[in-house]
């Protein structure tokens, strides 16, 4: 009898674990994005705060805090979250998408695995759903790494962000910045 309850505690324990919801780790992650200006003047930049969390159904949600931009010069920084994702009002960008967990189930301790994700991306005011191409790592039982195997195009446009950029060249001086924007991600999530 003794052994019937240890076995199905051990059990019960094992099930909880497995079925508790991989967190993004904030401080292991990075999502970074380029911005071209000039024609051919690219520079990287990221944003420093953003949570997410994977569902043991397989609903992923990310939320980018949108005032968290650095892009190594203050003022940039500034008018960025000011004129461009006007964070007042639009604080988070939010990215929805269903993983398949019978294919991430099948990534063996040590080994990779392709996936082509659409992701509803929610972004100042605008929702579109845009192709993602990720590589998942299984470092163990209890964390992953998913990495953009290609960069995430967001257009300006698709987002009612072509003002915002032209509001930044104008007060820059610049002749041009670019409408599309490159963006890649290493998330590390743990349960």
């Amino acid at each position: 009898m003794k052994r019937i309850l240890i076995t199905l505690i051990l059990g019960t324990l094992s099930f909880m674990a497995s079925a508790a919801p991989w967190k993004v780790d904030n401080e292991a992650s990075d999502i970074n994005f380029i911005t071209t200006k000039k024609v051919n003047f690219s520079e990287v930049h990221k944003f420093t705060s953003f949570s997410g969390s994977l569902s043991d159904k397989g609903d992923f949600e990310l939320a980018i805090d949108l005032a968290s931009v650095w892009t190594n010069v203050a003022i940039r920084d500034t008018r960025m979250k000011e004129m461009l994702f006007e964070v007042a009002s639009f604080p988070k960008l939010m990215l929805n998408a269903n993983i398949s967990m019978t294919a991430l189930d099948k990534i063996n301790i040590g080994s990779s695995a392709s996936m082509q994700v659409d992701g509803k991306v929610s972004f100042h005011g605008k929702t579109q759903t845009v192709p993602m191409k990720v590589s998942v790592i299984r470092l163990n039982e209890k964390e992953l790494i998913v990495v953009s195997a290609q960069p995430v195009i967001i257009n300006a446009e698709q987002f009612g962000l072509t003002r915002g950029v032209e509001k930044l060249r104008e007060i820059a001086g610049l002749t041009s910045i670019g409408h599309s924007v490159p963006v890649s991600f290493i998330l590390n999530l743990r349960r």
